[in-house]
């Protein structure tokens, strides 16, 4: 049996995003990605709008409003992944931490996608 949705919070993809944000703010906390404040910033930035924009298109009041969040969302996280590969690319970040990062954020991408797919696929 499946818990029912009551909350954003209840949503798989809002966790996983938010998994996102604590490993992003955990890689940005220390070392040379700590001091580039523009890559740091931006990385953060594009983390926490992953679970924002779920959680913002949870709580309006349409399907089309909160498919629209949940494409920005899933841009977001293709910036994500963007951004690690040039932390990665500039020595900021190992690449066992980048894979991991990788993998985390892909499977959100395609979790993110099947959502978009069943939500497009209800009738109005």
């Amino acid at each position: 049996m499946t818990k029912k949705i009551e909350s954003f919070e209840d949503l798989l993809v809002w966790q996983k995003g938010m998994k996102i944000v604590r490993q992003v703010y955990l890689i940005t906390r220390d070392g040379r990605l700590s001091k580039d404040f523009n890559l740091r910033d931006q990385l953060r930035g594009a983390a926490l709008s992953i679970p924002s924009n779920i959680a913002e298109g949870f709580e309006r009041a349409s399907r089309k409003e909160y498919l629209n969040f949940l494409n920005i969302a899933k841009g977001s996280a293709g910036e994500v992944r963007s951004l690690l590969r040039v932390a990665v690319e500039i020595g900021y970040l190992e690449e066992p931490q980048y894979y991991e990062l990788q993998e985390m954020i892909l499977e959100l991408s395609r979790y993110l996608s099947n959502q978009i797919k069943s939500l497009k696929k209800i009738p109005v």
